[in-house]
């Protein structure tokens, strides 16, 4: 703020206004320390624009919400009425109300992609563990805002889909019938159960979203940001102390921001006018149809983005447990026969397996299917310490890694895609090869990222000016 000390009472009104600010609020700073003087990579390509789309769709979402739950009634015998009140005869409404459901699908469409190129690139390795499990911690509060809100239309999948997902807590040993009482309020899914879940999803878990948005942020260019090499730019400055490699924020990356976000809310609003159900994985047609307790869909399946999740809770039955447990034998025999270590850590080892497969029988499978589906998202956590490689970047990495990548994306999908549809023999399968591939993916990990010939790594990034 040193230079608005001295500043001149002959300055520009916006100056003086601008300096009178400054000493309240560090408005000046904070535009450079997070804009102006804060150098990104300049090899940034395509991949590194999806957080910023992130941040617009959740700017969507919250003024949208904020114009719906003036109309929205939070009453099991109004809800779905006050939905239709304002598709029909609130000005505008069913545009609002269709940017929000379609904001919802391409807030996950966004943060997949996110994600996806964090593990591209390593963004998750050392210095930036803490923003990795701060972004983990985003699409946790973003699923349970998802979930919440998906509840509100009061529709039948809404309802259903609900009472199906809140039920499985009861799976849990000892606690489960009380938590999930407590998440619905009442012994069924009703109107205790819709109040909650409006106050959790207008205000509780937004304002967590904007605290850990704004914590990821801060995180992120505390340490600065990955790029497709994983090269650190700030190992290389000149004589200023600035980056060779590096390119301020502000203009250059906010003008290819702005481009990004012209051309992806041509895509969004394309969507809202045309195709808002999205062939029923946006808004499912049942959703249509007002909440009914005692008429159960032919099949209820969670909304699109919770599908491969869905997927990992349908694939562990009682059959696949007996899989599981020879897993888990044949690991802990491997460990004992080929590792050395000392005879008490193997009797440890055995006792651990033991204790895991007596669990795994005594225990119903419902319950492990809840872990699983609940695994799968917090072992992304897990990734700073579970990746061994020697490189970050998948650009050096053996060449087999990125046909490995490309199978566990095919595989997500696939999960996904089993997750709308309705169990069969097949699917089952399909979906427990899946399952075990997914988890063995990461579980796998410290030892399969560690295999191969790694590429030499450039010493500065690589970087053809387009």
């Amino acid at each position: 703020m040193a230079e608005f000390h001295d500043i001149s009472p002959n300055a520009p009104t916006s100056l003086r206004l601008l300096h009178w600010v400054d000493s309240r609020f560090p408005v000046s700073r904070l535009i450079r320390e997070h804009m102006t003087q804060y150098y990104a990579p300049k090899n940034f390509n395509i991949w590194y624009v999806f957080g910023s789309l992130a941040l617009v769709v959740l700017m969507i979402q919250i003024v949208t919400g904020i114009f719906l739950a003036m109309h929205y009634k939070p009453d099991a015998t109004l809800a779905f009425a006050s939905v239709e009140y304002i598709m029909r005869d609130v000005p505008w409404g069913w545009l609002i109300r269709y940017m929000h459901s379609t904001g919802a699908s391409a807030f996950f469409v966004v943060m997949y992609l996110h994600i996806f190129r964090g593990l591209l690139y390593g963004s998750y390795r050392k210095p930036r563990e803490l923003v990795w499990l701060l972004g983990c911690a985003i699409f946790l509060a973003l699923m349970a805002s998802a979930f919440m809100g998906y509840l509100l239309p009061w529709g039948q999948m809404s309802y259903w889909g609900a009472q199906v997902i809140v039920n499985l807590f009861s799976a849990i040993p000892l606690i489960g019938p009380d938590i999930a009482l407590l998440i619905r309020g009442d012994f069924v899914v009703g109107d205790a159960t819709l109040n909650r879940f409006f106050s959790f999803h207008i205000i509780a878990v937004p304002l967590a979203l904007l605290g850990l948005v704004a914590a990821h942020v801060i995180a992120l260019h505390e340490v600065g940001s990955n790029n497709p090499d994983g090269i650190e730019i700030k190992a290389t400055p000149d004589a200023k102390g600035i980056p060779l490699d590096g390119l301020p924020f502000h203009p250059y990356y906010t003008v290819h921001d702005i481009f990004a976000v012209s051309v992806f809310l041509l895509v969004f609003f394309a969507v809202v006018f045309f195709a808002p159900e999205m062939g029923g994985y946006f808004l499912e047609y049942n959703n249509f149809i007002p909440a009914d307790p005692f008429q159960t869909p032919l099949h209820i399946a969670p909304v699109w983005y919770f599908t491969p999740y869905y997927t990992l809770l349908r694939a562990v039955t009682t059959e696949m447990m007996l899989v599981l447990s020879a897993v888990v034998a044949a690991a802990a025999v491997w460990a004992i026969l080929k590792i050395n270590m000392p005879l008490l850590l193997k009797w440890v080892v055995a006792s651990m397996a033991l204790v895991a497969v007596a669990l795994m029988h005594a225990i119903d499978a419902k319950f492990w299917g809840v872990v699983a589906m609940g695994g799968g998202v917090v072992i992304l956590m897990g990734l700073p310490w579970l990746d061994r490689s020697p490189v970050k970047s998948i650009r050096y990495r053996p060449t087999w890694h990125q046909y490995l990548y490309a199978v566990f994306v095919i595989n997500f999908l696939v999960m996904g895609y089993l997750g709308t549809q309705p169990v069969s023999v097949v699917s089952g399968r399909i979906s427990q090869l899946g399952t075990l591939f997914y988890f063995g993916f990461f579980i796998l990990m410290p030892w399969w990222s560690r295999l191969g010939t790694v590429k030499p790594v450039p010493g500065r990034v690589t970087f053809v000016a387009h």
